[in-house]
């Protein structure tokens, strides 16, 4: 027997001599009333046989289990993060419960090893390409192949300028996911923010021939938020939604109270006319480098913004059916600014 089972079975052990040494005193004292005695002995005997009978096998069944938590998390300590406690069929409540949290916590772990080992390999896949750019044509530049003139130096400028938003944008990420994003609150009119990052991408939209617009319906309370935070997720959504829309196409941007009570909120919405969103693609889309293979971003816009809106305590969500384009709502709460502890 192993660890757990041995002691579980000392302690049957013990009980039952302590019974049996019990009933035996009760029994040479019983005096006249010997055989009444003996008989109710042998009765209780019996009953208490059968009794830690069943305890021995609930013990076991136990032992068993926690023997195996033991050996499975001696593998997690190795690193094997896909060890597992086939959940008991019967026994006590508390051991099932021990073996769900450790099989949810192995999972736990096992997830965010593989999120860990993708994010590595799609940051070096993300900065290979303008690393290589970036050497090719200082290479080519060393050995006269290129002047080193404005046309040449301004490519390895831009791809410079690429790594840089790459940098901050795993920066943003890796602040956001510890809880340690600062935030600068101070009130904020939506409606005019709205208007200011509608404005700044209205020459985008008309070279592509995109309809962009902006509709705040009523009046919006101010809100207390991050306004340089806040325009980058309202940025990373229309340049997102520009993107993927054709030309003839549309962009609108809403917001407008929604909810009542405590759950009072301020959602934003950004609507597109694009030929939607892939449904295998969609439960992730806020995930870390996902994005679809015609994709020219870096597949990091969204999970920033998820990020930043859940740092001032809101959420976000997308709505989209092939062909009919993408909706995307985030919503920021009007009674509880500081859900999230910012540095």
């Amino acid at each position: 027997m192993r660890g757990f089972g041995c002691l579980f079975g000392l302690v049957v052990l013990i009980a039952f001599a302590g019974l049996v040494a019990t009933l035996s005193n009760v029994v040479a004292a019983a005096g006249p009333f010997g055989v009444i005695a003996q008989v109710l002995g042998v009765a209780l005997l019996v009953g208490a046989v059968v009794g830690l009978a069943s305890a021995a096998r609930t013990f076991r069944r136990s032992a068993t289990t926690l023997d195996e938590i033991l050996a499975a998390a001696g593998r997690v300590e190795d690193g094997d993060y896909t060890a597992r406690v086939a959940p008991p069929p019967r026994g006590p409540r508390p051991v099932r419960d021990l073996v769900a949290g450790f099989n949810a916590m192995a999972a736990r772990l096992e997830a965010s090893e593989q999120q860990r080992r993708t994010l590595l390999a799609d940051v070096s896949h993300e900065l290979r390409t303008p690393l290589a750019v970036v050497q090719g044509n200082v290479e080519a530049i060393l050995d006269g192949v290129h002047p080193a003139d404005a046309e040449h130096l301004g490519v390895i400028l831009d791809e410079t300028r690429v790594l840089g938003r790459l940098v901050e944008d795993v920066r943003t990420l890796a602040l956001s996911d510890a809880g340690r994003l600062p935030l600068h609150r101070e009130p904020t009119d939506l409606g005019v923010l709205l208007g200011d990052v509608v404005g700044a991408f209205e020459a985008a939209a008309s070279t592509g021939g995109v309809a962009l617009a902006v509709d705040v319906l009523g009046d919006l309370p101010l809100l207390d938020v991050d306004p340089v935070r806040i325009r980058e997720v309202v940025g990373n959504l229309v340049a997102n939604a520009l993107r993927h829309t054709p030309r003839a196409g549309s962009v609108a941007v809403t917001a407008a109270l929604a909810g009542v009570g405590p759950r009072r909120a301020v959602e934003v919405a950004v609507r597109d006319t694009g030929p939607g969103i892939d449904p295998a693609l969609l439960p992730y889309v806020f995930d870390r480098f996902a994005k679809s293979p015609e994709s020219r971003g870096s597949g990091l816009g969204l999970a920033i913004a998820r990020g930043l809106v859940e740092a001032h305590g809101g959420t976000i969500a997308v709505e989209s059916r092939p062909g009919q384009g993408a909706t995307f709502r985030f919503a920021l709460p009007l009674d509880v600014p500081h859900a999230r502890p910012s540095a």
